[in-house]
């Protein structure tokens, strides 16, 4: 089960508002609300508010335990931005922008360990038969010729001209 929660409008950056969504990306919700509660960023207290609204959600409309919810997703998009104009030198306006933040937090639960679904195992006999035809696989390829590499001598050093780049290395 999954618990979605939109927060639109936040007159906070995107970019400022990621970095805390980085801190708890893929956390418990309990752990998640303890960083959120300390750490010094404007933006970290309501991403809080919208985490408590989710386990909230969780618990009362869906009768999930909030122990058992962990932060699957948290996205944050850029919102519409706010024009205001500031007045400068020589009559002149500069345009400010008041930027916004849309987030969406995905709360799911936590898989207990009985339900999910057990890996099997090769047996020994068939791991042990791949290791016997690798083996003879092995034995029956005949080694290929190769022939020996000719033995290539170093030019000599001719009067008045020395070398002393070579390009390939013998």
């Amino acid at each position: 089960m999954e618990v979605k929660v939109h927060l639109r409008y936040l007159r906070t950056a995107p970019r400022k508002v990621r970095q805390v969504a980085d801190l708890i990306r893929g956390k418990k919700a309990e752990e998640a609300g303890t960083l959120l509660n300390f750490a010094r960023k404007k933006a970290a207290q309501p991403l809080l508010k919208l985490l408590k609204s989710a386990l909230a959600n969780a618990k009362n409309n869906l009768q999930l335990d909030p122990v058992n919810l962990f932060i699957s997703e948290i996205k944050v998009d850029e919102g519409p931005k706010y024009k205001r104009w500031r007045a400068r030198a020589r009559g002149q306006a500069y345009e400010i922008q008041k930027k916004t933040s849309h987030i969406v937090l995905i709360l799911k639960e936590i898989e207990s360990r009985s339900k999910k679904v057990k890996r099997t195992r090769k047996t020994k006999t068939e791991e042990v038969e791949k290791m016997e035809k690798v083996e003879k696989a092995a034995k029956t390829e005949k080694p290929k010729f190769r022939p020996e590499k000719e033995v290539v001598k170093p030019t000599t050093q001719k009067e008045g001209f020395k070398r002393i780049f070579r390009r390939k290395s013998f």
